[in-house]
């Protein structure tokens, strides 16, 4: 990794003490120091294009260049405010794009979500006419490409591309921060809901350790697996995906497993509860404040009342956060049988309750399983 103590110090003396962006386990080391050491200068954004629009406007009020970081899978969030807000035939927004680069050629051979954006990184920069360089790990060259990058920024008034690949940014090992701000873990809180909901319950994970504690729960229970989608990809559309199942098949009960960065990140689709009667939807959002998954940034979601937007927005809840187990079941008991779409907001504290591998699993196989039971019941 980088001396990130130097990336810092390279891009201060190139005038960039801005960042704005969404947490990424390749950009871990450089997320980190900036919340450790600038988190007055640091915004983590609700989306890559939030973060884009939050660039933006710190360039027009101080015409300095700010920096935004993302992993690459965010880049078509960005797409829109990078080609007709920040182009040079717009606004002309000068800033540096640093881009977590998951799935580049053959390094997550487990993990197709990545294989696509891995192969259209570059290239969609290509598109939007934005140059860019891939980094090194070598730190005397950090200096001269941000240099370079800088440079461009500042006389053409445009953005340039900085793409690390594994190890570049990100310590080898991510930090288990675990806190006791409240008692359930999200692995317990799942395991709550599968213990009382029907058994041919439909859920959707959200990406992430959702994804994975719903499916080692699964094996260690003995379970079909065949009720769920794994949302192991495209983040933030684990609820609208339960959605679309949820009208199709009024008969089952769907449970989204949702995150709270996740559901911040496109958190207009809590509007679709106001349009269609889904009385067999539960939302749940398992909040632990924190882009755990990538290295455990803090995100918004024990800031904001989930519970006072989902009502705004339609849901039926139990009118506060649950807490704990019993709670929990409780709020089960009184939604599964709600008149309208539910919503909980499951408070939990962060930390992963116990060391887990990463799912390998034929990505095709199970889509189509689950269609297959959605199908014929």
């Amino acid at each position: 990794m980088l001396d990130q103590k130097l990336v810092f110090e390279t891009l201060a003396k190139n005038g960039v003490t801005f960042f704005a962006g969404v947490p990424d386990s390749y950009l871990n080391g450089f997320c980190n120091y900036a919340l450790a050491n600038l988190p007055e200068r640091t915004v983590i954004a609700a989306n890559e294009g939030n973060a884009v629009g939050i660039a933006a406007g710190h360039y027009f009020a101080s015409k300095e260049i700010p920096l935004v970081y993302m992993q690459n899978s965010g880049e078509g969030n960005a797409v829109n405010p990078l080609a007709s807000l920040v182009d040079k035939d717009v606004y002309a927004v000068p800033m540096l794009l640093l881009i977590g680069w998951r799935g580049q050629g053959d390094t997550e051979p487990n993990h197709p979500q990545h294989k696509l954006q891995g192969e259209i990184t570059p290239k969609l920069l290509d598109i939007m006419h934005i140059p860019y360089t891939v980094l090194t790990d070598d730190d005397a060259d950090f200096t001269a490409v941000i240099e370079k990058a800088a440079a461009y920024c500042k006389a053409n008034r445009a953005p340039y591309g900085l793409i690390a690949p594994k190890g570049v940014m990100a310590a080898s090992e991510k930090a288990n921060n675990v806190d006791a701000v409240y008692p359930m873990s999200r692995e317990e809180a799942i395991e709550v809901v599968l213990n009382n909901m029907p058994a041919d319950t439909v859920y959707s994970a959200t990406t992430g350790r959702a994804t994975r504690e719903l499916f080692f729960l699964r094996e260690r229970r003995n379970e079909t697996k065949s009720h769920d989608y794994l949302n192991v990809g495209s983040m933030g559309h684990a609820s609208s995906v339960a959605l679309g199942m949820a009208l199709e098949k009024p008969d089952r009960k769907v449970v989204c497993f949702d995150g709270d960065s996740a559901a911040i990140m496109h958190m207009g689709s809590f509007a679709m509860a106001s349009t269609r009667p889904c009385p067999n939807l539960i939302h749940i959002v398992l909040n632990n404040g924190a882009h755990e998954s990538v290295g455990g940034q803090p995100s918004a979601g024990h800031l904001i009342d989930f519970t006072k937007i989902a009502e705004a927005c339609g849901y039926e809840t139990v009118g506060k956060p649950v807490t704990t187990k019993q709670e929990l079941i409780a709020a089960l008991e009184k939604l599964k049988n709600a008149s309208k779409t539910a919503f909980i907001d499951v408070r939990i504290h962060k930390g992963l309750s116990r060391k887990l591998p990463p799912i390998v699993f034929d990505h095709r196989e199970a889509i189509d399983q689950l269609i297959e039971d959605l199908n014929n019941k």
